[in-house]
């Protein structure tokens, strides 16, 4: 985590204060429950929240004591012991280090889920209202990066926003997976402790019951979160990958805002460079970087080893904050995006209209025509379009006129059945059914 690509919101939850904040609530939440089934007196519970409670944890004591322990939670309760005195000793009662480190990671991990719920409603905002914008503007669509058939520049929109909205129904399952808690004591056995109280603790603290832990909470669950997040950032790539494409000078169909003195570059000052969406990219990779890693913790030995935690400790913030900056960007970008129309017709017209290849195609087979010998006639006017764009960057030659003095061609199709088939609009009769599906009737 840097400054640069972090939110405070976010970078918060991880802080070592909440962190603490979180250990105590745990602890005190289980005291509660061991004070009402009579394992500890209820004075203490209550000795330990009014003075636990308010308290201000110091950082830097419980960094002092765990240079001694070599054990950060028994730094925090010596700690927490100066702060309530005498009672602290009914704290931890039949716990594990990892009770308290597993629930309190995975209610960081929810608040985390929660801003990135917030942060894919905004981007779904801002998407939704471009695709409406541009509906119908239409534009080319590429396949292998080569001009392919119109498509609207509003489509282009609403795969990004069906495909976030997937990203983002996945979220919330993660978040279910995720909202566990277990206070069950050494190997997961509860049998110095109730199973009472991790069920009073886990709905205290926003969490269900592990239905079974070992000493730690299974990692497969944390293997499936990272693994969401990774799907999240590689959709962050696709639609920033899509907008550096269209952003190149021989393209230029859009491009990122370039604000009122922004430099481009520090040796020539005419660059307009697509610096965000090339961030995103490089951002994307960071967070599926935690991908691999949560997989292999999975598998550790036995009921219990440490070979997850260091790994954790730095995909956990890494991997949020960054995912939040990064959904954060992307809605900057798509909010601001500059589209331009005429660039786009223009690029279009620029094959002399191949884009209709397609329709004749179907119109020579309809007619009687094979479709090898149909494929062929096109083809073979197509390659004289083509191949005058080869030399001069834009068609010399026009398809539709080829087409006319085809008469091969001409044997099927008449002048109206030809130019009948270079109507834009037949391409884009069905964004309207395509946008009812995506959005639904709004």
């Amino acid at each position: 985590m840097i400054p640069r690509y972090s939110r405070p919101d976010m970078v918060a939850i991880w802080s070592p204060e909440s962190k603490f904040r979180i250990w105590f609530e745990i602890e005190a939440h289980a005291c509660d429950a061991l004070a009402e089934l009579g394992v500890i007196p209820k004075e203490a519970a209550k000795t330990i929240w009014d003075k636990g409670g308010p308290a201000t944890f110091d950082i830097d004591r419980i960094d002092e004591i765990e240079r001694e322990t070599k054990h950060d939670v028994i730094a925090f309760l010596t700690h927490l012991a100066e702060i309530v005195g005498p009672d602290a000793r009914f704290v931890h009662q039949g716990m594990t280090s990892s009770d308290v480190l597993d629930t309190c990671f995975n209610v960081q991990l929810v608040r985390a889920t929660d801003i990135l719920l917030a942060d894919m409603d905004a981007l779904l905002a801002a998407i939704k209202r471009r695709a409406f914008e541009h509906k119908d503007t239409v534009t080319i669509g590429r396949s292998h990066g080569i001009h392919a058939e119109p498509v609207t520049f509003g489509l282009k929109m609403a795969e990004a926003y069906a495909e976030f909205d997937r990203c983002r129904t996945r979220l919330v399952n993660a978040r279910e997976e995720i909202a566990t808690c277990a206070i069950s004591g050494a190997v997961g056995t509860f049998a110095n402790i109730d199973p009472r109280v991790e069920e009073h603790v886990a709905k205290a603290m926003g969490l269900t019951a592990e239905p079974v832990s070992t000493q730690v909470i299974p990692r497969d669950r944390h293997a499936m979160y990272f693994a969401t997040l990774g799907v999240i950032a590689s959709s962050i790539e696709r639609v920033a990958v899509e907008i550096r494409h269209l952003q190149r000078t021989e393209v230029l169909e859009a491009e990122e805002y370039f604000s009122p003195g922004q430099k481009g570059s520090s040796a020539m000052p005419h660059k307009r460079n697509p610096v965000l969406t090339e961030n995103l990219t490089g951002l994307s990779r960071l967070v599926r970087m935690a991908v691999t890693p949560a997989m292999e913790n999975v598998a550790l030995w036995h009921e219990r080893d440490i070979s997850h935690s260091s790994v954790e400790r730095m995909i956990g913030p890494d991997t949020t904050v960054t995912l939040d900056f990064a959904l954060a960007r992307l809605t900057g970008v798509i909010d601001k995006l500059l589209v331009y129309p005429e660039r786009m017709m223009g690029n279009m017209d620029r094959l002399g209209g191949l884009v209709h290849s397609q329709r004749i195609l179907l119109a020579l087979t309809q007619a009687g025509c094979s479709r090898e010998d149909a494929y062929r006639l096109v083809q073979r006017n197509a390659m004289k379009v083509w191949e005058s764009y080869q030399v001069s960057g834009s068609a010399g030659v026009d398809f539709l006129t080829e087409l006319l003095n085809d008469q091969d061609v001409r044997k099927y199709l008449s002048e109206d059945d030809i130019r009948d088939r270079f109507d834009l609009g037949y391409h884009t009769k069905n964004v309207d059914v395509i946008f009812k599906r995506v959005f639904g009737e709004s």
